[in-house]
């Protein structure tokens, strides 16, 4: 179980990011993984995972989206992958999800 406020409605459909982030952090290279819901116009919400890759270490996405094919349901597969060298914490370490998903919105077309 997730925080509610993570929690992410796609289609109708609530998905707890941390499910995902279970399975991508398994993937071989992924030293960190962080899952938000970004704006999307058919879904409501889109999945994107951040992942920040150990250092030296090369992680391909088409892995990671196959290893959550392979251990998730459909709906719950990331829509976007970005690398990031590190992910936003605030003063008690805890990661800003916040900040992840007003990068997404900053990037998408016609913003």
């Amino acid at each position: 179980v997730d925080r509610k406020k993570d929690m992410v409605v796609s289609g109708g459909v609530n998905v707890y990011p941390r499910e995902i982030e279970n399975v991508v952090a398994r993937v071989e290279g992924v030293a960190e993984v962080a899952v938000v819901g970004r704006p999307d116009r058919e879904w409501g919400e889109a999945l994107h995972a951040f992942i920040v890759p150990f250092t030296g270490a090369e992680v391909d996405a088409d892995l990671v989206i196959k290893a959550c094919r392979t251990e998730l349901s459909g709906y719950k597969v990331p829509r976007g992958i970005s690398f990031i060298g590190e992910l936003p914490r605030n003063a008690s370490g805890k990661i800003m999800k916040r900040e992840l998903r007003d990068m997404l919105i900053a990037e998408a077309p016609g913003s």
